[in-house]
């Protein structure tokens, strides 16, 4: 079935306490995507934000965002009182998330809220306690012990608490016992919202897409609690770090920083790590889009300490057998896979192979530095597929035309038959609903026709990344009923069977 969505992290929807979250206006949004006919609501990583504010280089792989629970509902709960929040400085740009205030006024809030838990939902927290133990016991240490180290990475802590000594880690345990519930308790607060929210939308027949980075950030209780499945020296700092080689749009490439993978080590332990961590993906998303697939079939890893991308190398991934256990053991699960960048013949063969619909970026199409544009003009759409116009990574419509080169543009817009009068934003995407991909993901941005300054992130950069936000009443009755009728026209409105 054609079907179609909005891609819209959680962070970017408006409220009046500095960023989005999962509260009143997500359940809005949700309303909006069911009139407008959109099956499908794609969203950015939801774990708590680390090096440069980026959901891409997260604490956890399975905690939440703390900057995501929504103080409304606390306050509706009697777990905060209104005054406690509404006169603190979230930020004085409505359209902006000040990421500085957030992390200073959030936690102080938050802290209040963890204190009347235990009396009023004391019994419902130990639960989820002991139901999320698996990863919640270490997440919740590793962020009382990264509190008490000034917030230092943990290869920086002291040696004993930097190789796990048990001694150490049980005299941490006694000795941040207050801080440790803390955190036990955010994410109790985290989840509960959660779990309401994807409720919610699967009763508006809105499915959500989750968003999982292959890599992990260096510093993060997925590296600090099993360091032996990454590529670390005897000191826990990384020896192989991740990343692009140069192309055409950098001439340095793009140094990630993430720890490499252990292949050898996981494959022996039958990808166990891999399937806990997917397996819990899927509990909390409908469907599940793997950030840089082509990474399983082969990598490229750079020495640590390189300062650019310049040096790396190839390495083998686990490729098919990787996808053959994960299918054996966790079933049949929907995926989609992001294919993008330097594609090789073996890459193409794992997607074929694996049956996961990739992904096409019209944006690709007419970059004459791109020496695989053609590979996603529309006819190169095939049906299983998931076509965008841009991704959280490109530019808007709007802005990419005023700053792409002038002969593309002009390709572009001959190619699409992009008018001012329409607008540049809605001729593009209708050719990207017009295609034959399955399904058609479309940034919010884009549909609102925003400019460069609503862009989400420009890659290998730092600053000004992660904190574009809607404005109130930016998705309003108007804006669904033209879209429905764009659904119903290309074939993709949304009914149940």
């Amino acid at each position: 079935m054609r079907t179609a969505g909005i891609l819209m992290a959680i962070s970017s929807l408006p409220s009046p306490w500095g960023v989005g979250t999962m509260g009143k206006a997500a359940r809005e949004f949700v309303d909006f995507l069911s009139r407008a006919g959109q099956r499908y609501w794609q969203i950015l990583p939801i774990g708590p934000t680390g090096f440069g504010d980026s959901p891409y280089q997260s604490f956890s792989s399975y905690a939440g965002n703390p900057y995501l629970i929504d103080l409304d509902e606390l306050e509706r709960e009697g777990l905060l009182r209104r005054e406690e929040y509404c006169e603190l400085d979230w930020g004085s740009q409505a359209d902006r998330v000040d990421y500085g205030l957030i992390y200073r006024n959030r936690f102080t809030v938050l802290r209040k809220s963890a204190r009347r838990v235990r009396g009023r939902q004391g019994s419902d927290l130990l639960a989820f306690c002991q139901r999320e133990k698996k990863w919640l016991e270490d997440y919740a240490l590793y962020m009382a012990l990264k509190e008490d180290n000034g917030g230092a990475s943990w290869f920086q802590w002291p040696e004993a608490l930097r190789l796990r000594q048990e001694q150490a880690l049980a005299r941490a345990r006694e000795e941040l016992a207050e801080e440790i519930d803390f955190w036990k308790t955010v994410q109790y607060l985290f989840y509960r919202q959660w779990y309401a929210l994807h409720q919610y939308a699967k009763q508006k027949n809105v499915l959500i897409i989750g968003d999982l980075p292959i890599y992990v950030a260096a510093d993060s209780v997925d590296v600090w609690a099993e360091p032996g499945q990454f590529c670390l020296d005897e000191m826990g700092k990384p020896t192989l770090v991740a990343g692009c080689p140069p192309d055409g749009f950098s001439a340095d490439g793009q140094l990630w920083g993430n720890p490499i993978f252990r292949w050898d080590v996981m494959k022996k332990e039958g990808y166990r790590w891999w399937l806990d961590r997917l397996s819990y993906q899927f509990k909390i998303y409908d469907v599940l889009r793997i950030d840089h697939f082509r990474g399983f079939d082969s990598y490229y890893a750079i020495a640590y300490g390189e300062k650019t991308a310049r040096n790396g190398r190839w390495l083998q991934g686990p490729g098919k057998e990787f996808f053959r256990v994960v299918r054996q053991k966790l079933g049949d699960r929907p995926l989609i896979a992001e294919d993008l960048g330097y594609l090789t013949q073996s890459v193409i063969e794992l997607l074929e192979d694996t049956g996961y619909p990739g992904m096409k970026v019209l944006e690709f199409g007419f970059d004459s530095r791109d020496e695989s544009g053609s590979d996603y003009l529309p006819y190169q759409c095939h049906r299983n597929s998931v076509v965008y116009t841009g991704t959280h990574d490109n530019d808007t419509i709007i802005g990419w035309l005023n700053t792409m080169d002038p002969a593309d543009a002009d390709y572009a817009k001959r190619y699409l038959r992009l008018t001012e009068e329409e607008g540049w934003n809605w001729g593009m995407m209708r050719e990207a609903w017009a295609t034959q991909s399955d399904l058609a993901i479309m940034q919010m941005q884009d549909i609102l026709g925003l400019g460069s300054e609503a862009r989400m992130n420009t890659p290998s950069t730092l600053g000004g990344n992660w904190q574009w936000r809607a404005l109130p009443g930016a998705y309003n009755e108007e804006l669904a009923s033209r879209l429905r009728l764009e659904m119903k026209t290309y074939h993709r409105l949304w009914r149940e069977k």
